[in-house]
């Protein structure tokens, strides 16, 4: 595992011994970015962490803040060793939570993340719980965008409480990116014009 692109491209992404999880593919990683593209100057919330894969590939990006939210202590110190080890510390906050008490603590405090990614374990219905959890409190900025990564076997809608509406989606073999913004579809900004342009393609 390592990141694929940015000012840290080639970098080893480390994973602790007999840790079992499912990192996001490149391909899927590439992609991504692709359709996120420019992050440059953007805050980013890295949710299920995991080993960090996504928050750090971001902060090589061009992201300028980063919070990764990660339940497991292993994980946990390997995020935080990454970031020193590559020189993102600064610019980074690792939370030791799961995915919804992290998210109650940013809501707390008043964090507003302009891209909010969340990859869950698949088929354990913690895609809608997401979504759930999101809805008791804001943790978007204005324009903000929320990227879920799921089993395509689960179906995902909007929440109505934080008024988001999937925006694309987008299939890669037994993984979906869903990407969710404020308000109907018809009515995005220019920031997120590409995204329903490409929507399909």
């Amino acid at each position: 595992m390592r990141i694929i692109g940015g000012e840290a491209r080639g970098r080893p992404i480390r994973l602790p011994g007999g840790c079992r999880i499912r990192p996001t593919a490149d391909r899927v990683k590439k992609s991504l970015f692709d359709i996120l593209h420019p992050v440059t100057g953007k805050s980013f919330l890295d949710l299920f962490a995991g080993s960090g894969n996504v928050g750090l590939e971001a902060l090589s990006r061009g992201v300028h803040f980063a919070v990764f939210v990660e339940r497991d202590v292993r994980l946990v110190e390997v995020i935080r060793k990454s970031l020193a080890q590559i020189g993102f510390g600064e610019r980074a906050e690792v939370i030791a939570a799961d995915a919804g008490r992290g998210l109650g603590h940013l809501v707390q405090r008043g964090t507003r993340f302009d891209i909010l990614f969340a990859d869950p374990p698949y088929d354990e219905g913690l895609a809608r719980k997401t979504l759930q959890w999101l809805g008791k409190g804001d943790v978007l900025t204005e324009n903000g965008i929320v990227v879920l990564q799921h089993s395509v076997r689960e179906k995902l809608e909007g929440s109505q409480a934080q008024a988001l509406v999937i925006a694309d989606q987008r299939r890669y073999g037994d993984t979906m990116l869903s990407f969710l913004i404020r308000g109907q579809i018809s009515n995005l900004s220019p920031k997120h014009e590409k995204i329903k342009q490409r929507k399909g393609s």
